[in-house]
């Protein structure tokens, strides 16, 4: 196949459909910077999705659990072992990213012989300031992307946009304010992710929404409230305010209960 470069070419496109479907119907991710720290914040169906990896980093994804697992454990050795050589302030994310996975994820996608990493990776990493945060992305086919204040996950490039554009438009300020921000983020790509999915005309929620976003607040948390009849909302917070080098915790069900809008406040157990 090497010897015919243009074999190669439509086998990596091939390989690129099949990823672009295999992510139509996982849950999106979301990252926000606030006073408080970095909120990580999903729904999944039982296997969680929101690790850490590090005192200041944390990890979020969307894909294959078995992907997942391997591709985090890679992160996890690389940090502990940075840190055990040169010193806890040397493991960043974009040395994990960058000289990390990335060329892994990247390689396993472009030979065709082999099974991809079937991947999208979100990494956080906070800083004294909120305004320093640090958020990366890596796509499944090793195509990394460095932001600030906040990033998504979401099933297509196109969806990103859309709730990336939805955030940019919100007030956050307080960890109250970013939670309700990010579920509704959230909502703004899984009904994306739906409608992309499922001919027009045959799902309720999003009929008639056509190419321009729902972005009602009332219609989003609605969205939401259907969608935890048979999945969880998952939030973990790389805490600037917590004593000692490990930031990162998650959000108990008493705490993300006060946290979350009455209305779903109210369905949440």
């Amino acid at each position: 196949m090497y010897e015919e470069p243009y074999r190669w070419v439509e086998a990596v496109g091939n390989r690129r459909q099949y990823l672009d479907a295999q992510f139509a119907q996982g849950s999106p991710v979301v990252g926000v910077s606030c006073d408080q720290g970095i909120l990580l914040m999903t729904m999944s169906k039982g296997t969680p999705k929101l690790y850490e990896i590090y005192d200041r980093l944390a990890f979020g994804g969307m894909g294959h659990p078995a992907d997942l697992e391997k591709l985090r454990f890679t992160l996890l050795e690389m940090a502990h072992v940075e840190g055990f050589n040169r010193s806890a302030s040397d493991v960043t994310g974009s040395r994990l990213i960058k000289y990390g996975i990335a060329p892994v994820v990247k390689q396993a996608f472009e030979e065709v012989f082999k099974a991809p990493f079937i991947v999208k990776i979100l990494l956080t990493e906070l800083n004294r300031n909120a305004g320093k945060d640090g958020f990366l992305t890596i796509n499944y086919d090793g195509m990394f992307e460095e932001k600030s204040q906040y990033a998504v996950l979401a099933a297509t490039s196109s969806i990103e946009q859309r709730m990336m554009e939805y955030l940019r438009q919100q007030s956050m300020v307080s960890l109250m304010e970013v939670v309700d921000v990010a579920i509704r983020t959230w909502a703004v790509g899984d009904r994306a992710q739906k409608q992309a999915d499922e001919p027009l005309g045959d799902h309720e929620d999003v009929k008639g929404s056509s190419d321009q976003p729902v972005t009602d607040s009332q219609t989003l948390l609605a969205h939401v409230h259907q969608c935890m009849a048979d999945r969880s909302i998952e939030c973990a917070l790389l805490d600037r305010h917590v004593a000692g080098t490990s930031k990162y915790r998650t959000l108990g069900a008493g705490e993300l209960r006060a946290l979350l809008p009455k209305n779903l406040s109210s369905a949440f157990t």
